[in-house]
């Protein structure tokens, strides 16, 4: 059958997370207090990086765009979340609904590829100190982030060439506050095994792929830092780690469990916590992460207030 000319959703019907007024006022409240942090508190560091000489290193280097995702990633979801809150129909356009789901996974899965290029420039500083500065030079730290924008688009080409002409007859409900992946294919009229299928394997072999080069990047630091004679040396090289396997293990542990999924199975409210974590608190605590624990960055800022 030709589904086509069917099409005739023009706007999707974001429910969130269905809660007493009260109860949506408070998560209203949190969500943009977090949100407002995250904000601040990436785009501070974006600052520190850009003028402060002393943060002039591929690893803040690739902090600083790690916060620029971060932003933009929360822009893209939350303050339509916010205003569908006190919105009468919660409505989100057609094409902005698959915008925001596009920029999301486009964002999402270069904050994934920026993780596993900063694991290699924790590599290359613990395991080849001597070559470092010649390795992660200027150029290079440049490829790598151009490198991990292309390897995103590519990782979601394939799902959004299958999911963009399917058609959308009714219902139009999406039971999320964004535009993901899984509750839009639900709406569609037509088989969308394969797009499941592309999807499925897109985000299995993007988490999953790069959870593996990252866990072999650091196998070969801790090693590395074993070896180390004195145990002030081992700390003080493991600390440049702490920072960044928190917020791996953050990313990952939630990513994981929304989408490396063969069967989605209707556990969507816990989905959208965990999304929540992803999409709101972990970019929320980044600054924290990033720069409580960091020498370097707390003198920035000291200097800076």
């Amino acid at each position: 059958m030709d589904y086509r000319n069917k099409t005739t959703v023009t706007e999707f019907i974001l429910l969130g997370f269905q809660n007493e007024k009260e109860v949506e006022i408070l998560l209203f409240s949190a969500f943009l207090l977090m949100y407002m942090t995250s904000l601040i508190g990436n785009t501070m560091i974006i600052l520190l990086v850009c003028g402060d000489y002393r943060l002039h290193s591929p690893m803040y280097f690739f902090v600083a765009n790690l916060s620029f995702l971060e932003v933009a990633i929360t822009s893209t979801v939350v303050p339509k979340m916010l205003a569908n809150t006190f919105s009468l129909t919660k409505a989100i356009s057609f094409m902005g609904c698959l915008t925001q789901s596009f920029f999301y996974f486009l964002l999402g899965s270069t904050e994934f590829f920026i993780l596993v290029v900063m694991s290699f420039d924790r590599y290359i500083a613990i395991c080849n100190p001597l070559r470092y500065a010649i390795i992660m030079n200027k150029q290079t730290c440049i490829l790598l982030l151009l490198g991990s924008y292309l390897g995103a688009f590519l990782s979601i080409l394939a799902p959004s060439i299958l999911t963009a002409p399917l058609p959308f007859c009714g219902p139009n409900i999406i039971n999320h506050f964004f535009c993901d992946s899984g509750p839009v294919l639900k709406l569609v009229c037509a088989d969308i095994a394969l797009a499941e299928l592309a999807d499925f394997i897109s985000s299995a072999v993007l988490l999953l792929g790069s959870l593996l080069f990252t866990g072999v990047s650091y196998m070969y630091i801790i090693i590395t830092i074993l070896r180390i004679p004195s145990v002030q040396g081992r700390q003080k090289a493991f600390s440049t780690c702490v920072s960044h396997i928190t917020v791996v293990t953050l990313y990952y542990g939630s990513s994981i469990f929304i989408y490396v999924r063969p069967k989605k199975s209707d556990v969507m409210d816990v989905n959208k916590f965990a999304t929540v974590l992803n999409t709101i608190v972990t970019p929320m605590l980044n600054p924290f992460i990033y720069s409580l624990r960091n020498k370097k960055v707390k003198e920035s800022l000291k200097d800076a207030s």
